[in-house]
């Protein structure tokens, strides 16, 4: 865990996998609930890093951070959150072929699996989650779609997102949903925040 000062009030803490920077964020929620932290006006979560903002002393918060052991993050904790899907995006056969597995065992092997928010980026609402086991992480598509629908499920890498509007990207869409991720009316607006858990189950499941 390394701790370096960001500007003149933020911190910003590197991690070595995205294991260790979730269990660090779910630690330092705690430690701030518990007034162990001093006045942090956010705790921003990324791929391997937690951004610490609006500190009066950064260097005294990475002095106390200084070797701490931090907690493993056990897999029952979060809330959790169950989305609806149907198993039938444009490119379920090319993942089936590259998964080696029939388009319904893609489905299967999805649903099976338990996700967690790492973080949150690219578009409002949007949610990085990972939990799919490495066998099944797949590239980007080479070509980028110019528009990929509101509720598609999509996979790129570690992670599996459900696009939150209309948008370009270029994951690979095993399926759609009907969730909404992300409403300004809603409090709060994002279905998704970091460390939420996730289950997908088909619609045929239910």
């Amino acid at each position: 865990m390394r701790a370096l000062p960001v500007g003149l009030d933020a911190l910003l803490i590197e991690l070595d996998s995205a294991g260790e920077t979730a269990a660090l964020h779910a630690e330092l929620l705690r430690m701030r609930e518990a007034g162990q932290l001093p006045r942090v006006r956010e705790i921003v979560p990324a791929a391997r890093t937690v951004l610490l903002d609006g500190l009066d002393d950064p260097r005294a918060l990475a002095r106390q951070l200084a070797g701490r052991r931090v907690p493993a993050l056990p897999d029952s904790a979060g809330e959790i959150i169950t989305i609806p899907v149907r198993y039938e995006g444009e490119d379920l056969p090319a993942v089936a072929a590259l998964w080696q597995v029939g388009e319904d065992e893609v489905a299967r092997i999805h649903s099976a699996a338990q996700y967690r928010v790492a973080f949150s980026g690219f578009a409002p609402g949007f949610g990085y989650l990972t939990g799919l086991d490495q066998r099944y992480h797949v590239p980007r598509r080479a070509a980028p779609r110019t528009s990929v629908p509101a509720g598609a499920i999509a996979l790129a890498g570690a992670y599996t997102g459900i696009y939150p509007r209309s948008s370009p990207g270029g994951w690979q869409l095993i399926g759609r949903t009907d969730a909404v991720l992300w409403d300004p009316a809603r409090e709060p607006a994002a279905l998704f925040a970091p460390g939420t858990r996730v289950r997908f189950v088909s619609v045929e499941q239910r």
